[in-house]
């Protein structure tokens, strides 16, 4: 009784530590909702309310429908999308209703049965679990009940079993499928298992039974052993796991699964006898049905890569120095080849000369397919990243030649400007910013930044285009800022191509300013407005409608007029300079208006060098190109200041 008794502490033990690693209920519930609406095509949503649902027509706590809805469908192989009820009604076994007692597999009598021993009403749910049994690890059987004419239960049917399932009397789960229990182990009936499964069909609840020993009538059976048997009711039947706790055939159950875990396999060769044997994994490495036996040393040699064949022989060379030999090579099997590593050592007598041959092989085929793989994609990368660094130098290269920064302020009429260009930190970055300040024909200055989306050697060949091509229009047609922004839309969608999956656009700001009057006409694509710092106070200049640059064919550009007075500062940027993933715009914006408003207030003998010099972009990842000017005094000396 003691050693039971310390068995179950053991389960006690188990049960709660399993208890303490339980996933919270509402996770479970979030997963199985995931999972039925990936198999019947539903929204999360509907099967997260029908999960809920049915666990309120069975009674039981959400989460643990949940976990059987999850176990059931994690067990069986994605089906078509189908109804959220059919589904879990194929998944779970409703609770009986109190009062009533209802069972898997009502049946009618225990007449005539189909020729598979099942009855036909249920063959086609046996075949579906026959296919599930057939997929997963382990050895499972599913028994369904058979009754008499008064509906009491008089012996159960296999419906299905695992492939793995040999029974003490050494037949396989095919061979017992359609039997009757009573028939096959009549050793069971009345028995406390038999019992436990009449008890969970009355109630739908899973068992454990034992351990308890068994013993088979059959001569060929082995000694009695002893027999752990869980019980889980399952759609029409009773699914039966077992484990038997004889120190063979666990030995023989770990050694299985250390050879599928990993893809293992071992053989002996006995050199006094000839007799060669191969484990169940050696078989599936090399593909071969256990029925023809092992292969023969001429077939397994001729089954080698013929690059590899010199391989073997260095191994043969070992072994004959009495040495271990570990050696890789590849096989074709089929029409595929794979990658196996062999370690082969003998057993010797006091010569030296072996006397038994023993080996593992090991299936590395997924290794090594990723080790190669592994070194294209670095060596993709590094092309790549040669590529990048090409780009960059070329892309910095058209940038510089396009868009020089003056070093120092410089005058236009009217007007003292000053330019900074602040690079992305991230050398791949390097975008298409870009300004232009300069005379028109008209004796007004045109003043205005851009931004071109994206980065790289495209951006800024795009940048290029739409400052040489403001250049030339600004001289040598208009100077309207709506009607510069027009030409430079045209000039952008017209270069699309059908190709483009993501074409490229643009923002920018223009203005005009007239150096008599002190007005500033301006209009934008898309782009942040101007700020104007004034005696203390910053404030941005009321925006005109307008938008992106090559988006649409035709866009209809509104302008907006402002005053610039000497002492005021004006400010064209771009995003750069104040946006920035972890940030509002408002957040942004801030510190550049402390900036203007300190520096306009301080009547500062260089406010453009000086404002130039504190501001920094809000952005790492991006480029920023920031316009500053001033209006200059009627009576200003040219050559007076230098901000």
């Amino acid at each position: 009784m003691e050693p039971h008794r310390d068995y179950l502490s053991r389960l006690a033990d188990i049960d709660a530590k399993v208890e303490r690693a339980r996933v919270d209920p509402e996770v479970v519930l979030g997963r199985a909702a995931g999972l039925l609406a990936g198999r019947t095509g539903c929204r999360v949503d509907e099967a997260h309310a029908h999960l809920l649902r049915l666990a309120a027509e069975r009674g039981d706590d959400p989460g643990e429908t949940a976990a059987d809805v999850l176990e059931a469908l994690e067990d069986c192989t994605p089906q078509k999308p189908d109804r959220l009820g059919s589904l879990t009604e194929t998944a779970l076994r409703p609770r009986p209703p109190a009062g009533r007692r209802s069972s898997p597999g009502s049946f009618p009598s225990s007449g005539p049965a189909a020729p598979s021993g099942v009855p036909s009403v249920v063959s086609g749910w046996a075949d579906i679990v026959q296919q599930v049994l057939d997929a997963v690890p382990g050895r499972h059987i599913v028994l369904m009940p058979v009754r008499d004419r008064n509906g009491r239960i008089e012996d159960y049917t296999f419906a299905a079993a695992s492939p793995s399932v040999v029974d003490l009397s050494g037949r396989r789960g095919t061979q017992i499928v359609g039997r009757r229990v009573s028939e096959t182990y009549p050793t069971l009936v009345n028995g406390p298992i038999w019992e436990a499964w009449g008890e969970s069909i009355a109630d739908g609840l899973s068992r454990e039974v034992g351990p308890v020993p068994y013993a088979s009538p059959a001569e060929r059976a082995p000694v009695d052993v002893t027999l752990t048997v869980r019980v889980r009711p399952v759609g029409l039947g009773l699914l039966n796991s077992w484990v038997r706790h004889d120190e063979e055939d666990r030995l023989a159950e770990r050694i299985a699964q250390t050879e599928q875990l990993g893809n293992l396999g071992w053989g002996e060769w006995d050199l006094l006898t000839g007799k060669i044997v191969w484990s169940e994994g050696l078989y599936r490495i090399y593909e071969r049905d256990p029925a023809e036996g092992p292969l023969p040393s001429e077939e397994s040699d001729a089954l080698t890569v013929p690059e590899d064949i010199p391989l073997r022989q260095q191994a043969v060379e070992i072994f004959g120095r009495g040495e271990t030999v570990d050696v890789s090579y590849r096989i074709r099997v089929g029409d595929r080849i794979k990658h196996i590593r062999t370690i082969v050592d003998a057993v010797r007598d006091t010569d030296g000369r072996p006397v038994k041959v023993y080996g593992i092989v090991q299936d590395v085929t997924a290794r090594e397919t990723s080790r190669v793989r592994l070194a294209e994609v670095e060596q993709q990368l590094r092309e790549h990243q040669r590529s990048l660094a090409a780009e960059h130098r070329l892309t910095v290269q058209l940038q510089q030649i396009v868009l020089p920064i003056p070093a120092a302020p410089f005058d236009l009429p009217g007007l003292r400007a000053a330019v900074r260009y602040l690079p992305a930190e991230t050398a791949s970055r390097v975008g298409g910013d870009w300004y232009h300040a300069a005379a028109a024909d008209d004796g007004s200055v045109v003043l205005a930044v851009g931004d071109v989306a994206g980065h790289g050697l495209q951006a800024a060949a795009v940048m290029a285009q739409l400052r040489h091509a403001l250049a030339a229009l600004s001289v040598t047609t208009t100077s309207d800022p709506a009607a510069l922004l027009t030409h430079l839309n045209q000039l952008l969608y017209a270069g699309r191509s059908a190709a483009d999956l993501m074409p490229l656009t643009a923002t920018a700001v223009v203005a005009r300013y007239d150096p008599p009057t002190g007005t500033l006409v301006w209009a934008q694509a898309g782009h942040p407005a101007p700020l104007r710092a004034r005696a203390g106070v910053t404030t941005e200049l009321d925006r005109p409608e307008g938008a992106l640059l090559g988006a649409f064919p035709e866009v209809r550009y509104g302008t907006a007029a402002a005053t610039v007075v000497p002492g005021d500062l004006l400010l064209f940027y771009t995003d750069g300079l104040i946006e920035h993933r972890d940030r509002t715009l408002e957040e942004g914006l801030a510190p550049v208006l402390v900036t203007l408003n300190r520096l306009s207030g301080e009547r500062n003998q260089q406010p453009l060098a000086e404002l130039l010099a504190q501001l920094r972009h809000a952005n790492p990842d991006d480029d920023a190109c920031i316009l500053a000017v001033r209006p200059l005094p009627v009576a200003s000396d040219p050559g007076g200041d230098d901000g």
